[in-house]
């Protein structure tokens, strides 16, 4: 017997907002309590830790080891929960050197859906994009996009400068792709910022904001 909205075996009662918590979990790279709370709507952290602490001890999610000193732990779906949305149970590595940018792009997600009202639904991460183009189809693909007014936004949170070459390739990538790319920036005074606004001459659909504007911003 599968668990619906009913009780079974498992001892817990699955309701709609269980499925959006693993699909949540599922689609980010890196998503803690907090973002939890926040995308599925909980109306406070303790209720939220409240249902998660139910499906970690149903077996359908885990809160896995803290990695770094300071940073939240993270939470994913074991093969139980990936079965009940749909999903292979691949098995997936966090990369300790992508943590904070990963931490970023959730929170990057949440402050459009909260300044902007960008529904969650309009959002589709970089690994749903990643899935949407098959396997052996490795292009780049943003950490993730939007669709608002019938326009195409995508999202780009870069902390770290990588080779010119490559970052020049994807801007044009998303000059051809999108209505607007959307680049989110340690400060105004990196090298990164200075590249994007000189590339900006060429490609004017290129916006700047401060991650530390979006991680303080309030509603």
């Amino acid at each position: 017997m599968l668990c619906g909205d009913s009780v079974c075996s498992c001892g817990i009662r699955l309701v709609e907002r269980d499925y959006l918590i693993f699909n949540e979990i599922n689609r980010w790279k890196y998503i803690t309590g907090r973002h939890i709370c926040d995308m599925v709507g909980f109306s406070g952290k303790r209720a939220c830790d409240r249902r998660l602490n139910k499906l970690i001890t149903a077996g359908y999610v885990v809160r896995d080891k803290k990695i770094m000193y300071g940073i939240s732990a993270n939470y994913s779906l074991t093969a139980k929960g990936k079965a009940l949305i749909g999903v292979a149970n691949k098995k997936e590595h966090i990369r300790v050197e992508q943590i904070s940018h990963d931490i970023a792009v959730a929170d990057t997600a949440i402050f459009f859906n909260k300044k902007f009202g960008v529904s969650y639904f309009d959002m589709l991460s970089e690994k749903q994009l990643h899935q949407r183009d098959g396997f052996g189809n490795r292009v780049h693909r943003p950490d993730f996009v939007f669709s608002k007014n019938n326009k195409e936004y995508c999202v780009e949170v870069e902390l770290s400068l990588k080779s010119k070459d490559r970052f020049k390739k994807n801007i044009i990538a998303n000059f051809n792709d999108y209505y607007c790319q959307i680049w989110i920036v340690p400060d105004l005074h990196t090298a990164i910022f200075k590249f994007l606004k000189e590339m900006s001459k060429n490609y004017p659909n290129i916006k700047i904001l401060e991650l530390k504007g979006v991680k303080n911003y309030e509603t």
